[in-house]
């Protein structure tokens, strides 16, 4: 026989049902709608627990062929110097670099770059001239990425401000793959790739075959998806913990702030006050989780433009923080 409280739940239960039905059919359409009007989307995941509760492909290749995710490579790399960390590779992020990889400091090296450590290196805090931007070109154009990066002269204390540089995170990469004595590649096929169940092509590299470290990385949307429950769940996937429990706590603190978004910057991933941990790459590649949601997004878009803070990448925002949490 029932009894009366739970008799009470299941009627609570079947009454509120088609009101959670009906709050989830209309974030649904409002995703829609508001993607239709983002020409520069090319797709969109969406899990929520352990159901995928939107996927669609508007434009572009579809949600299993390879994309470019640019930036997010950098919370990839992040990924991986945890995971260094974790065995012991890498005494712990206050590390400098002339005592994780010396042979990666030039002779003519800026002044105090032995003494920058793998947090500075991590939260794009190095304090050296960026190397991204209208720098770019110039940067891998360089004989030498490594070393070019690292006679780039201070310009700020490091452990200060974010400066955004791509050749901060490949500085980084190319100490990983010294003091683990494998390339980024490998790490990443067996730290990330095979845990996660995906495939992770090999990519660009530096003239002394360092792979890039922080840009042009490819992965399926679906593979994206599976990063950002990972992220979600802690650093934990299938059952398995693919990155620990404290290097995941110590990454979602943010350590400094970008100046163009505003949001917080972590150990490789940008964080937002609605609780969103975000990788991101030009564009509009994007990799986000929000754990006390239970939120995991993957998305991908095109790659003429810039996804400007003001701009496209505020839409995704807007996207993430308006029907995208109503789902949850």
């Amino acid at each position: 026989m029932i009894s009366r409280r739970a008799f009470t739940a299941t009627v609570i239960a079947a009454t509120a049902a088609p009101f959670v039905n009906r709050a989830t059919a209309q974030a649904t359409d409002d995703i829609r709608s508001m993607i239709a009007g983002m020409n520069q989307l090319h797709s969109l995941q969406i899990q929520l627990g352990d159901e995928v509760v939107f996927a669609a492909a508007p434009r572009g290749a579809g949600l299993d062929r390879m994309a470019n995710i640019k930036s997010c490579s950098k919370s990839l790399v992040a990924l991986l110097l945890g995971s260094a960390i974790d065995r012991g590779e890498i005494a712990d992020v206050t590390a400098r670099l002339r005592d994780v990889a010396p042979a990666l400091i030039p002779p003519r090296a800026t002044a105090g770059v032995g003494s920058i450590t793998m947090q500075d290196f991590v939260t794009l805090s190095a304090g050296l001239e960026g190397t991204s931007g209208a720098g770019y070109g110039r940067w891998v154009s360089s004989a030498n990425w490594v070393a070019d990066a690292l006679q780039r002269p201070m310009v700020d204390t490091p452990g200060g401000r974010m400066i955004y540089s791509t050749g901060t995170t490949h500085v980084l990469g190319a100490a990983i793959a010294l003091a683990t004595g494998q390339s980024l590649l490998a790490l990443a096929r067996a730290r990330l790739g095979a845990p996660l169940g995906i495939e992770i092509p090999a990519w660009t590299r530096d003239p002394q075959g360092n792979y890039l470290g922080g840009n042009d990385m490819a992965l399926t949307p679906r593979a994206m998806l599976r990063i950002g429950v990972m992220m979600r769940d802690g650093g934990r996937y299938a059952g398995a913990q693919v990155v620990s429990e404290a290097w995941m706590r110590a990454s979602l603190i943010a350590r400094t702030r970008s100046p163009w978004s505003g949001l917080g910057y972590g150990y490789g991933w940008f964080l937002s006050q609605s609780g969103y941990v975000i990788a991101r790459g030009f564009g509009g590649q994007l990799i986000a989780a929000n754990p006390g949601r239970g939120l995991a997004v993957a998305i991908t878009s095109g790659l003429e433009r810039p996804a400007r803070s003001q701009g496209y990448f505020g839409e995704q925002m807007a996207l993430l923080d308006g029907p995208v949490l109503a789902l949850a």
